[in-house]
């Protein structure tokens, strides 16, 4: 504890003291490089409920002397020419419109800067500009949330060492979120199983987007989604609104970028996470028609050959990946988007090639493993203005995700091989979703949609039988099945502090007749300029994982019969209260208290302490046969003193302190895999502006230095019975003891050491991301070794450097 508080005392005093260097309140707005090259700014100003363009909206570089400011064109958009590059505020103000502000947004040379801005009506009749001292930059883009949730910047995906320009690990840092397993990014949220997370992208729910990531998974060891194609988006860690269904805890809501419309932009870049190349550009200059283009290939073998080990062996991981997006604005027939991102990942565990034991390996069992993922996602948005504040929007895509795995028994001299398991598992969809907005006026507007699932499914695996010497078939299931899921959603402003947003979720599987109705709803109150209160609840449901549902139990005679065709949803009841504060010197304070119930939960006969709550990332346990009996429940406190970017510093200190609790079909209640009891988290960063001697420096220089401290409860597991062990040969589990036991406190240390050197044409960027810089050695989990007899403990990642090399013109 006591390092812990010397850390966020030390963080707190060196913001203090940084911030009282300038006495001006102005200078948070200031540039912080020195002025000699300019670039342009632009982007467009909608109103946030119509999405109508706003004409004469006053858009102001704050600081910048002269004055340099610009009003919105007819359809909204806006040009600033020539601004100083470095670190910028914008603020937008317009008559009857609450004043919103951009803070500190980095510009640079050698690349426009694009910022588009959603903007408020009054709730009160005023003919003047309503100013908003604080803009709260965690508020979210869906205006319909009032709880739990923040907007993620990409830049911050980029800042934060440790979160390897991944948006997931990323996250791991907002409190009530856990990540105490470095081999994948899994988003644990309150307690929850990571499989309870909703992946959505451009409006769309899609599949696991992480390469290697396990059948039914959210999460995996290597992310497909690119920072460099994101724009700003929402993460959501409960009682989230009546626009998701299909997810027990949380929502990470994506948005693709789009390309920009007036000149053509190139990156490079090069790092752990691959070669990668990126373009985008206008494709009509006059019609705002715009494309974004990005392709990455891993570069893990390069890496391999320098003697970086990934925990692998031998083994070495191969994955590539694109992201596209094509915009087509019309005033006459509306914005039209085609949206694409797929990829492709294998390693092979190749026991018959390995000269000697490999104890460090993932994977290990005399065979040979191969392992690949496909998994993409296509679709096109149509979005349509009427006249009368109301607009439509339909998105029309296709999704796919398939793993396929082999392995081969070693015999002889451990060079021969024979097929031991077969799989592959296969999900494609066809969604819909289609909802219509209206805006009746400043204080009201109503969202009724749709989600309109087409599931198809191709579940195959079979082992080989070594009595019977035949294959047997353990699943063989080619079918289909349709998802409905309705909403509707009011907001009502009753003034410019109070605000409601209520609604009803829906969701149906046309298969079993299962149907839950599932109301939302959400207030919250700004006390004055400095303190907001809110509160939420939603009763939120999901439906079993394909592996679980089509489960098939196959009888001596070669019949089947599957068991758990008509179980029900698993649902939970979530209770949230908030409190927001802002404080002196640039701090903010956010506290949330949240209980959540979860009734209808999955458990099983076969083993009586089993729930589908504790199912996580690469193993997953599929029984024959599952009921609707289990329960659970999650508590907690979730609390973050935070401060916003400010001259170059930043910090974000955030605490969770959470109790998780399941019962299996015996009644008792037992601690989850996931119940660590607490997560601390502390990241700060500076920026230093390097000032050059020269009159007309060539180049820009900026170095940042980013830290991150984590100290959280150690992972909970099922103890291994090491007598009963030692007389099977085997590991033999004591699950009368389930999830007692915990893992030593996970603790880690992450550094990032950055340069910059930007150029009128050309930007480069250098950094050095030095993962558990001390080389603490976390636990990763226990394992029974035959040939000792004796128990293993198998350690997270060591000491770790990663590099980046980044090039934007």
């Amino acid at each position: 504890m006591k390092p812990s508080l010397f850390l966020v005392v030390l963080a707190m005093a060196f913001g203090l003291s940084h911030r009282a260097v300038g006495a001006n309140p102005e200078d948070a707005y200031r540039v912080v490089i020195k002025q000699d090259y300019t670039q342009t700014i632009r982007g467009r100003v909608i109103d946030e409920q119509s999405q109508m363009p706003l004409p004469g909206v006053n858009v102001l570089v704050i600081g910048s002397e002269p004055m340099i400011g610009t009003a919105t064109d007819f359809d909204g958009y806006y040009v600033l020419e020539d601004v100083p590059v470095g670190r910028v505020t914008l603020q937008f103000s317009f008559i009857g419109y609450e004043t919103r502000t951009a803070r500190n947004i980095e510009h640079i040379a050698s690349k426009e800067l694009v910022l588009n801005m959603d903007l408020r009506e009054s709730a009160e009749e005023i003919m003047e500009v309503t100013v908003v001292e604080e803009v709260d930059l965690q508020r979210t883009k869906n205006e319909r949330v009032e709880v739990s949730g923040r907007t993620f910047s990409i830049e911050e995906s980029k800042r934060f060492a440790g979160a390897n320009n991944d948006v997931a690990r990323m996250a791991s840092n907002f409190a009530g979120v856990q990540r105490t397993n470095d081999a994948t990014n899994d988003i644990v949220i309150r307690g929850n199983s990571p499989i309870g997370l909703i992946w959505r992208m451009e409006g769309i729910d899609i599949p696991n987007p992480n390469h290697f990531g396990s059948f039914g998974a959210t999460g995996g060891p290597v992310s497909m989604l690119n920072n460099n194609v994101l724009a700003n988006s929402d993460f959501l860690t409960g009682a989230f609104p009546a626009d998701y269904g299909d997810g027990l805890s949380g929502v990470f809501d994506l948005q693709l970028r789009n390309g920009n419309d007036q000149n053509h932009e190139f990156l490079g870049q090069i790092g752990f996470n691959g070669l990668e190349f990126g373009a985008e550009g206008p494709l009509n200059r006059e019609k705002h028609s715009s494309y974004l283009i990005n392709y990455r290939y891993s570069t893990l073998g390069i890496m391999a050959e320098m003697g970086f080990e990934f925990g692998t062996g031998t083994a070495i991981p191969y994955y590539q990946d694109f992201t596209a997006k094509f915009n087509f604005p019309s005033r006459k027939i509306g914005n039209i988007e085609v949206f694409a991102m797929g990829g492709r990942s294998n390693i092979d565990f190749l026991d018959s090639e390995s000269l000697e034991e490999e104890p460090d390996n993932f994977y290990s069992g005399n065979e040979d493993l191969r392992y690949k993922v496909t998994n993409g996602v296509i679709g096109v948005s149509h979005q349509y203005l009427f006249e009368n504040d109301m607009y439509s929007k339909v998105t029309l895509a296709a999704t796919t995700i398939r793993n396929k795995t082999t392995i081969d028994t070693l015999y002889g001299d451990g060079t021969q091989t024979a097929l031991n398991y077969g799989q592959q598992f296969e999900e494609n969809s066809i969604q819909l979703a289609a909802y219509l907005h209206k805006k009746f006026d400043a204080k009201n507007s109503v969202r009724v949609g749709t989600f309109v699932t087409r599931m198809d499914f191709n579940l195959n695996d079979s082992i080989f039988d070594n009595s019977d010497q035949f294959f047997q078939t353990l699943r063989n299931h080619d079918g289909a099945d349709w998802r409905y899921n309705p909403y509707i959603n009011w907001e009502h402003r009753f003034n410019n502090r109070l605000e409601m947003n209520a609604g009803v979720h829906a969701m149906a599987l046309q298969s079993n007749g299962n149907f839950n109705v599932e109301p939302r709803l959400g207030f919250g109150y700004q006390i004055d300029e400095n303190n907001r209160i809110s509160a939420g609840y939603g009763l939120h449901s999901q439906v079993p994982n394909s592996l679980t549902l089509y489960k098939q139990v196959y009888l001596p005679d070669g019949s089947y019969f599957e068991p758990n065709t008509d179980v029900e949803f698993q649902k939970s009841h979530h209770f949230v209260v908030g409190y927001d504060r802002n404080l002196p010197w640039g701090l903010h304070l956010k506290a949330e208290a949240y209980y959540q119930w979860i009734y209808d939960a999955l458990v099983t006969p076969e083993q009586e302490e089993y729930s589908l709550l504790n199912d996580g990332s690469f193993t997953f346990f599929t029984p024959d046969t599952v009921l609707n009996q289990g329960n659970g429940y999650n508590v907690g406190l979730d609390l973050t003193i935070e401060k916003y970017l400010d001259n170059g510093f930043y910090f974000l200190n955030t605490i969770s302190i959470f109790d998780s609790k399941y019962t299996g079909l015996d009644g008792e209640w037992r601690n989850t895999v996931f119940n660590g009891n607490f997560v601390y988290n502390l990241i700060g960063g500076k920026e230093f502006a390097l000032r050059s001697k020269k009159e007309n420096p060539r180049f820009l220089n900026t170095i940042t230095v980013d830290s991150k401290f984590s100290w959280a409860g150690g992972q909970r597991y099922v103890p291994i019975d090491l007598e009963a062990s030692n007389a099977a040969g085997e590991a033999v589990y004591d699950w009368s003891r389930a999830y007692d036991e915990q893992f030593i406190d996970y603790l880690r240390l992450d550094l990032r050491i950055g340069f910059k050197m930007a150029g009128p044409n050309v930007t480069q960027e250098w950094a050095l991301d030095i993962q558990n810089l001390t080389g603490r050695e976390n636990p990763f989990g226990q394992d029974y070794n035959e040939t000792t007899g004796e128990l293993e403990v198998t350690n997270q990642l060591g000491f770790f450097p990663m590099f980046l090399y980044r090039i934007t013109f």
